[in-house]
């Protein structure tokens, strides 16, 4: 048993356009008699295949033989005493579908790359959702303003040339007993106060984990600051309106 596989085609003008490609032909010169031996070829390995011929493939077969007619024939003149080129319909409907085809190409690739990327979306969407569990614990606040804060803290520090690696004594059980003492003296302090001291930036990092430990455990509280880059810390057993 062979196998035969046929190279699959949008219709008629996509097959012609293969042919003028395979074999580098010019498109506005096309050799009417070769190119008609070689649709008429395929044709005839579909049929033969048991394959069922759609009726523009037809339809084009008939084209192709009346302008392979035309050509033998003696040149037609138009008004104006020009010769008529019988093919020239032809080359008007392979070049709009050349283009037609190209364009789709484009876009197919624009629409594979479009698919890779993955947009962020409206933040707004951050304020109105939110679990019910922590609707108490933070109100207003979300992880965009967490981040916001967090970043602008590391901003403001200048940077470090460092040349040798230390290791800081710092534990998330040590801030966050310095984050109990801290609210339970000043009753409630912003971010940015809360880290002001801080000259390490792994210490400020170990200070946000232990403050969203805490948040977690239902201790503490987050709100809304008048500085839109800062936030407020309270106790949670005291309330926010303290």
């Amino acid at each position: 048993m062979y196998k035969i596989k046929l190279q699959q085609f949008e219709g008629p003008l996509d097959l012609l356009l293969f042919f003028i490609k395979r074999d580098e032909l010019d498109i506005y010169d096309i050799p009417i008699s070769k190119i008609t031996k070689d649709f008429f070829e395929y044709m005839n390995i579909i049929k033969s295949l048991d394959l069922e011929v759609a009726g523009d493939f037809i339809l084009m077969a008939t084209t192709l033989m009346q302008i392979k007619v035309r050509m033998l024939l003696p040149k037609e003149v138009d008004e104006k005493g020009e010769e008529i080129d019988p093919r020239a319909d032809l080359i008007k409907a392979l070049l709009e579908y050349k283009r037609y085809k190209e364009m789709t190409e484009e876009l197919s690739f624009l629409e594979s790359n479009q698919r890779k990327l993955s947009y962020r979306g409206n933040f707004d969407a951050d304020y109105k959702v939110a679990p019910p569990e922590l609707g108490t614990l933070l109100k207003n606040i979300t992880l965009y303003d967490l981040l916001k804060a967090f970043k602008n803290v590391l901003m403001d520090k200048p940077k470090e040339v460092v040349h040798e690696i230390k290791k800081i004594p710092v534990t998330i059980e040590d801030q966050i007993n310095y984050i109990s003492s801290r609210v339970e003296k000043e009753k409630k302090l912003s971010f940015i106060v809360l880290v002001s001291g801080m000259e390490e930036k792994i210490k400020i990092v170990v200070t946000l984990i232990a403050l969203l430990e805490m948040i977690k455990m239902g201790k503490l509280g987050l709100k809304e600051s008048a500085n839109f880059n800062d936030f407020v810390i309270y106790n949670l057993a005291d309330g926010e309106n303290i």
